[in-house]
């Protein structure tokens, strides 16, 4: 069964590679898929791969990755264990010299890449999601769901159930760092209702 769904993952990944559903291919080096186990209990889904993960064709490999790594070994989740992908497969950015700065996906963009995450989350069968940050949560939850009101909160109601918390990015934007290690904090205690949901 396991072998089946990796079989039909990677069937999924190759054909994603090639997508031109929304203009985002022209600016990005490449698709960015999600990887991970493909009958993981948990599924950490994004928003967009950044500058890193878009030359590297990984998720979660850049400096929010660091941060996510940090956040699911103090929560005592293990990342090889995990699926992690995003909403948006592709990085929309925008060029200044020779950087390219991260521009925030449109609704367009999310809708175009839906049936990738649907795919995904049809094949791996994650017991529970973890929506990171708003992109997420507008791909995944109702449209009045904001993360500021709903963080922590795991919606049962969802089919797999779905816990809203930041995006690990917004940890690194925090300057002062007393703050950011609140709000470190603050990411770990959310990421825990994970084992809440598994019933461990």
């Amino acid at each position: 069964m396991a072998r089946a769904a990796g079989n039909a993952l990677e069937a999924v990944r190759a054909e994603a590679a090639d997508c031109t559903m929304c203009e985002l291919y022209r600016i990005a080096t490449q698709t960015v898929f999600g990887e991970g186990p493909s009958a993981a209990d948990v599924m950490l889904v994004g928003e967009q791969p950044g500058d890193k993960e878009d030359r590297a064709g990984r998720p979660f490999v850049g400096p929010a990755g660091r941060v996510l790594d940090e956040a699911l070994e103090r929560a005592e989740i293990d990342r090889g264990a995990v699926y992690v992908t995003n909403a948006v497969k592709h990085f929309r950015n925008e060029p200044r010299g020779k950087k390219r700065i991260h521009r925030k996906p449109a609704l367009a963009h999310i809708r175009a890449c839906e049936p990738w995450l649907t795919s995904e989350i049809s094949l791996v069968q994650p017991r529970v999601i973890v929506a990171l940050g708003a992109t997420a949560v507008q791909a995944l939850l109702p449209r009045d769901v904001r993360v500021t009101d709903a963080r922590g909160t795991l919606f049962r109601d969802r089919t797999p159930p779905t816990l809203v918390t930041v995006h690990p990015s917004s940890i690194l934007r925090v300057r002062d760092a007393d703050d950011r290690e609140a709000q470190m904090d603050a990411f770990v205690s959310d990421l825990r209702v994970v084992h809440a949901a598994l019933g461990v």
